[in-house]
């Protein structure tokens, strides 16, 4: 899994300069972080609608489609997918409960 993630952050890092004519990620960028975060949401929205449709082969297409607009915000604000790799580590084998209490959350 990695290996596609990485691929796909190099990917996004190479459109902040490409031409926004030629790529809707390099267009994304251009509109800014207002834009990428409205996708983000569309894209959320459209995960949760698929769900409760109980449909899986469209669950998993809007979920790729929200993974990837997730990783365009990440590299819009110069984070890499491994920082979030990194997190769900650190949290591996700590309860919810407990993870959220480290951070002051009920």
């Amino acid at each position: 899994m990695n290996d596609i993630l990485d691929r796909l952050a190099e990917t996004l890092e190479a459109r902040k300069s490409a031409d926004p004519q030629s790529s809707y990620v390099a267009k994304l960028y251009a509109k800014g972080l207002d834009a990428i975060l409205k996708k983000v949401g569309e894209e959320a929205t459209e995960t949760v609608i698929a769900a409760k449709g109980g449909d899986k082969d469209q669950l998993v297409y809007e979920m790729a489609d929200l993974w990837f607009h997730s990783l365009v915000l990440l590299a819009s604000q110069g984070l890499h997918p491994d920082d979030v790799l990194n997190e769900l580590a650190r949290r591996e084998g700590l309860s919810g409960i407990e993870e959220k209490a480290s951070r002051g959350e009920k």
